[in-house]
């Protein structure tokens, strides 16, 4: 909403009482079509008459006494004041046509000060209403008090003109040092009223004038104290708002704007969130002495606001030399606007460290997002498998969060003071899909992609995350856009860790039978197969926690530990958040979409394990276990002595191997297809030189 529309009216006797305003005189004088008695009784005589009947020395005591009163904007016998109209500041005067020619020339000279003072005066009269605002009001109050000065010039010269000592010469002598002064005012009055100008543009204007009077050291000290005048209001806004955090600014001047629509509690909800950018924001217009500085009055103001919403003290301890009086070349205010800042700055930094704790906060979500920790998650992994591998319908996120409550209060996670504010949620879309929906992640659109369709049905395990309850003001830093990033890397690590959990089930099975005789078999095939896949998958997961995340997240923390403000706070986060993503493959999808292909053959393969292995080696059901190579001689003799049943294993081995050199073909071609991307990626990328040859390590040994 406007802020002018909120302001007091002008009361409307201010109107309708012309008397109150210095444009009676004129008003009167058109009404009445009598002419008004001349000041001088000695020419009471003649006044019907024609100026050009009088002798010059008459005309030229008529002519001062004229001029005396259009010095402050009344008419006289024979000067008039014209008006245009639709232009209220579009003023002149008219002489007598008939009147002696040099008195005219003298006369005509004097026009341009009596017209500045009509101007001058219709605008002070004009800007002291409440809706030109505070600026404006500052402003005409100061060429009020200056006007004073001029028409007590004035009534000196008339004291002089009736002692009969002041010729119309000796008037325009005496006029000389007004005229300049009078003419600059008008000309930034002039200026300012065609444009309407208000706040900072009248300010703006007055410095500029006095920057364009610099020959004329007394128009320049002028309009250089008109403009120290007139920011005074300015600057009392300004002050309360580096020193409080508060918005005084009834008339809308000031150049910092609140969005009140924007509340806090979107920073935790909308991943978009506009709050700490666009909750206060820099308007157009900016003061031309305080450009340099907006930025810091601008966050001064913000981060005191922050604590104030914290119910923290915010005022800046203020002393006599902190108080904005003026502006001027010794630069006083901006010390003052620098020592606010480093204030606000320290205090907030302290608050949210120290009080907040942030660093703990953080390494909290290290541990569990980023899986710092991770006794938590294989205790939860163990007890949620069956929960998780139902498909999304099925899924109680109510079980789910138990299971974790459970899981976290019997591991070491329990001694964490912070593990109580992590809670599950299951995702409505596999991670490929979530990445193509967030525009904010500058990277390519993945829907386009028809190799990266959704698949036809996905479990908990391609769905589940964790999220965490963030509080203000540390959801200044942790937002909900932060937390979406942390969810996205959580997800993957999350999803490979499922794999390598699978492959590892795998592999014990492999293990389990090695005391078979395996002649004949596909299992050397399959195991040598598993030991690949085992070794790609930890491979990856060395590179993204060992090479990626404790790097980067050392980093950061060395950062926050030297960060001197919150936005620096914000900053090194977001950049830790946004490399990490990059260099763990999820903002380069054609890296990701063959990882993605590699973990989905694995699982496929770790599936398939217990049928290919159970049908493919005959492990005999026996009432007593039996021990040593006791067990293996009552196999061998029970292979042996039933013909039918070596027959039908050795049709079920050739659709096994089959089966395994199926798996392994793929495996094979997929790992080799993504050796030569990650060669030509590592070459922009060059965090990916490692992954590359740990992955062609693993393609080689195939």
């Amino acid at each position: 909403m406007d802020a002018t529309s909120s302001c007091p009216s002008t009361p409307r006797w201010n109107v309708e009482r012309p008397f109150l305003t210095g444009r009676f005189h004129q008003e009167t004088k058109s009404r009445h079509s009598e002419a008004k008695g001349f000041s001088m009784d000695s020419l009471n005589t003649g006044l019907e008459k024609a100026i050009a009947c009088y002798h010059a020395s008459v005309q030229e005591l008529i002519v001062i006494d004229d001029l005396l009163s259009a010095l402050v904007g009344i008419e006289g016998r024979y000067i008039s004041i014209k008006r245009f109209r639709g232009k209220e500041f579009d003023v002149t005067f008219q002489i007598d046509a008939s009147m002696d020619l040099a008195l005219q020339e003298l006369a005509k000279r004097i026009f341009p000060l009596c017209e500045s003072f009509l101007l001058i005066n219709q605008f002070v009269e004009s800007r002291s209403q409440f809706k030109t605002g505070l600026v404006n009001h500052a402003f005409a109050a100061a060429l009020r008090a200056f006007l004073l000065d001029y028409q007590a010039m004035v009534a000196q010269l008339e004291h002089q003109f009736r002692l009969g000592r002041l010729s119309i010469q000796g008037l325009w002598f005496y006029c000389q040092p007004m005229m300049g002064s009078m003419l600059a005012l008008s000309t930034v009055i002039h200026k300012a009223s065609a444009n309407n100008f208000m706040g900072s543009a009248v300010l703006n204007l007055l410095q500029s004038q006095a920057k364009a009077m610099a020959g004329d050291n007394a128009v320049r000290s002028l309009l250089e104290k008109m403009t120290q005048c007139a920011s005074s209001a300015y600057l009392g806004i300004l002050e309360r708002w580096v020193y409080e955090g508060v918005i005084d600014d009834p008339y809308g001047e000031f150049f910092i704007a609140e969005n009140k629509s924007l509340q806090k509690e979107s920073l935790t909800q909308d991943y978009d969130a506009k709050y700490w950018g666009q909750r206060y924001s820099l308007k157009d217009g900016i003061p031309s002495f305080l450009a340099n500085a907006a930025g810091t009055i601008l966050t001064t103001g913000k981060y005191l606001n922050v604590m104030r919403e914290c119910g923290h003290n915010v005022q800046v301890p203020a002393s006599e030399d902190s108080k904005f009086i003026s502006f001027g070349s010794n630069h006083h205010y901006l010390e003052c606007i620098k020592a606010a800042y480093e204030f606000s700055s320290t205090e907030l930094l302290n608050l949210i460290k120290e009080k907040y704790d942030l660093l703990g906060k953080l390494r909290s979500i290290k541990h569990y997002l980023l899986l710092d920790q991770g006794d938590f998650l294989v205790h939860f992994m163990d007890i949620a498998r069956d929960e998780l591998a139902k498909r999304l319908d099925d899924i109680s996120v109510e079980k789910l969060q138990s299971l974790l409550d459970l899981a976290l209060r019997t591991t070491a996670a329990a001694a964490d003071p912070c593990h109580e504010d992590l809670t599950c949620c299951v995702e409505r879309s596999s991670l490929l899909k979530r990445l193509g929906t967030l525009k904010a992640l500058e990277i390519r659109s993945l829907a386009d992609s028809n190799d990266l369709e959704e698949p036809v049905s996905i479990s908990g395990l391609e769905t589940f995350s964790l999220s965490y309850k963030v509080q203000w003001p540390l959801s200044i830093v942790i937002s909900r856009k932060a937390l979406t990033k942390y969810q996205l890397i959580f997800r993957f690590l999350f999803h490979c860790k499922h794999v390598n959990r699978q492959l590892c089930g795998a592999w014990q099975l492999h293990q389990g039978v090695r005391a078979i005789n395996m002649r004949g078999t596909a299992i050397p095939r399959s195991s040598l197969l598993c030991r690949s896949m085992l070794k790609f998958i930890n491979s990856l997961l060395h590179y993204l926690t060992f090479e990626v995340l404790e790097p980067n997240w050392h980093v950061m923390h060395n950062r926050l530990q030297t960060a001197k403000s919150i936005d620096e706070v914000i900053q090194f986060h977001d950049f830790f958040l946004d490399k990490c993503l990059r260099e763990c493959l999820l903002l380069l999808p054609e890296l990701l979409k063959k990882v993605e292909r590699l973990k989905s053959l694995c699982l496929q393969y770790a599936s398939a394990t217990q049928r290919l292995i159970s049908s493919s080696v005959d492990i005999p059901k026996s009432e007593a276990p039996s021990k040593g190579s006791l067990g293996l001689e009552k196999s061998k003799q029970g292979k042996s002595r039933n013909p039918s049943r070596v027959l039908k294993l050795a049709i079920a081995n050739s659709t096994v191997t089959d089966s395994i050199l199926k798996f392994e073909k793929e495996f094979n071609a997929e790992l080799h297809s993504l050796g030569p991307i990650l060669s030509n990626s590592a070459q922009a990328e060059p965090h990916l030189s490692h992954l590359a040859q740990w992955i062609l390590g693993v393609g080689n040994e195939q």
